[in-house]
């Protein structure tokens, strides 16, 4: 029999994923050429050569014991200089390694702040849409959301004054994913200037640290000219939570780090309870392999052109279909507009055509479904069809 605690997550299971199993099914039935699956925000470039190089350098010229033993479990020294070093020449910060702890991905980066931050009743507050397992995570640690409704008027970037009627002495930590999965937004430095203001005004009133937990597994997918603002050059309490697994198309080697300013209360004792946290997870330290890899790929990237081609491809499509969308400026997802109140219909209707994608109530943005494009363009150029089919039971 399984805990009382887990039946709300088993019934609340990823849409995601349901989705990313029916695909397979059909893709069975129709061929898997004759099914276009925008489910799942699965990378579909492989990673860059320097990823492979690392690999074969690390296997055959270094010591074994260090490569596949245990290190501290902050992680490699090597590799937490390594991206300090990083971060301070991109943007002028200060880190060090007692900054730095490398992670399980950015999950687990998120699941080790979320445990050192929170006590039961505390709360956080969520930009609608957003990735709901932050609720979840946060569940872990008898923590709360409140969900503040971004600006869909303002091309759903989140509204500084809507964020201070949500603020209350329980709140603890306020999450930022930006560039923003699931609309493919970057929130721009006034928006950013104006919740960090809201925010330190609420540390003096309420006598405490309001952490800002920054999500950032999208930060050097950009397909625009607008610069994703570094929030801890905007506010002292930021936690980074970063991942590999978009930069570099290394979902499944779950590698990240999480960053705690060296401007933030008390960093040091902060950093000790999360390296405590990171442990206690049962996550003893990030994938050794993995974080030497990084050490010698820092400066590498996948190639973003592929991903901004899909963007524009898609974009074109789905709106040449009849439908209204967000342009996508950073991430990989596309923000679509049902045509229907229902959203749930118009992913009925798109699965008549082949078409999968995932309703945006699975992010607390019903009304609207969310298109992943990170799959290959010839997938995309080849459900033009299927979309033109969809648009015409709506709009003929």
């Amino acid at each position: 029999m399984i805990a009382k605690s887990m039946t709300p997550f088993v019934r609340g299971s990823s849409e995601i994923r349901k989705m990313f199993e029916e695909g397979k099914k059909m893709a069975e039935i129709y061929g898997a050429e004759n099914v276009y699956d925008y489910s799942v925000g699965n990378p579909g470039l492989h990673p860059p050569k320097e990823v492979y190089d690392a690999i074969d350098h690390i296997n055959h010229d270094l010591d074994p014991h260090m490569v596949h033993g245990y290190m501290a479990n902050a992680g490699h020294v090597s590799t937490r200089q390594t991206v300090a070093d990083d971060l301070n020449k991109r943007f002028g910060t200060d880190y060090t390694i007692d900054n730095i702890i490398m992670t399980v991905g950015a999950g687990s980066a998120i699941n080790a702040l979320m445990k050192t931050i929170y006590d039961p009743g505390d709360k956080q507050i969520v930009f609608a849409p957003y990735f709901v397992e932050y609720d979840n995570w946060a569940g872990n640690y008898y923590a709360e959301s409140i969900v503040v409704r971004s600006n869909e008027a303002n091309g759903f970037e989140p509204d500084p004054e809507d964020l201070k009627k949500a603020l209350t002495p329980d709140v603890k930590a306020v999450i930022i994913n930006n560039p923003n999965n699931p609309t493919g937004v970057i929130y721009s430095e006034e928006t950013i200037i104006g919740l960090t203001n809201v925010l330190k005004e609420a540390e003096r009133e309420f006598g405490h640290p309001v952490y800002i937990i920054s999500d950032e597994p999208y930060r050097e997918l950009v397909y625009t000219d607008q610069e994703v603002p570094f929030i801890p050059n905007y506010y002292d309490n930021t936690l980074i939570a970063y991942s590999w697994s978009k930069s570099l198309s290394l979902p499944g080697e779950r590698i990240g780090y999480l960053a705690i300013s060296p401007k933030s209360d008390d960093p040091e004792e902060f950093f000790g309870a999360a390296v405590v946290a990171s442990r206690v997870s049962g996550a003893t330290n990030a994938p050794s392999l993995q974080q030497l890899i990084i050490d010698e790929c820092i400066d590498a990237q996948v190639d973003i052109s592929y991903y901004k081609k899909n963007a524009e491809d898609l974009y074109k499509i789905v709106t040449d279909a009849g439908f209204t969308a967000l342009k996508p400026q950073g991430a990989f997802y596309m923000w679509v507009k049902s045509p229907v109140a229902d959203e749930h219909e118009f992913i009925d209707a798109l699965k008549q055509e082949r078409i999968l994608g995932v309703a945006g109530s699975a992010f607390a943005g019903p009304g609207y479904i969310r298109l992943s494009f990170c799959i290959s363009n010839e997938t995309i150029m080849n459900s033009a069809e299927s979309f033109r089919r969809a648009g015409n039971k709506y709009f003929k």
